[in-house]
């Protein structure tokens, strides 16, 4: 798998293998960014929250594009060694992107330093982990003002487009058997 855009451009990543480990596609990934530089992210001022990071791919992608901060969220060991090798590798200050392994609830529930204004949530499939995710997310408060939540979910899975009054649904779109969500904080 390889960066799109940005510093690291055509860079490769590594990537992991497992039950409900399916990396965003180069695709996926090139359509979510546009959308969201298509808003006027200014991504030197964006804080990133990557919850289900996996390979880290999509935070990897903000920070390529010049993101301020990313905070990987993973539970999985090795998850999280593939991300710090990526990270490594591509030479990003641990300044700029911290590892967490944690269960992505017991995060949301303890985390209050502070705001992100972009929350990638990629749960594996057939899990039914989103919506109590974004539960979760919400109640914590950790969305900014004008803050983004993309959610990338299983095309058919039952998860209302209006969530929450404070949310403002901008995109639902499939690609495949993917699905993305994309709402604003207002």
């Amino acid at each position: 798998m390889r960066i799109i855009a940005g510093e690291f451009k055509g860079r490769k990543i590594k990537t992991g293998t497992g039950p409900g480990y399916r990396p965003a596609t180069g695709k996926v990934r090139e359509s979510v960014f546009s959308m969201l530089e298509a808003r006027i992210l200014k991504w030197t001022r964006t804080n990133v929250l990557d919850i289900f990071a996996g390979s880290g791919s999509l935070g990897l992608e903000a920070l390529s594009r010049g993101a301020n901060s990313v905070f990987f969220i993973e539970k999985s060991s090795r998850s999280c060694a593939i991300i710090r090798q990526n990270i490594a590798g591509l030479g990003i200050s641990f300044k700029r992107a911290r590892v967490i392994k944690c269960d992505a609830s017991v995060f949301l529930k303890r985390y209050r330093e502070s705001t992100f204004d972009l929350v990638f949530v990629d749960p594996p499939y057939g899990m039914d982990l989103a919506r109590p995710v974004l539960d979760e997310l919400i109640k914590a408060g950790l969305v900014g003002k004008n803050g983004f939540i993309i959610a990338e979910v299983e095309k058919n899975l039952n998860l209302e487009a209006k969530l929450y009054a404070e949310l403002d649904l901008i995109k639902d779109r499939n690609f495949g058997q993917t699905r993305i969500l994309i709402w604003k904080k207002i």
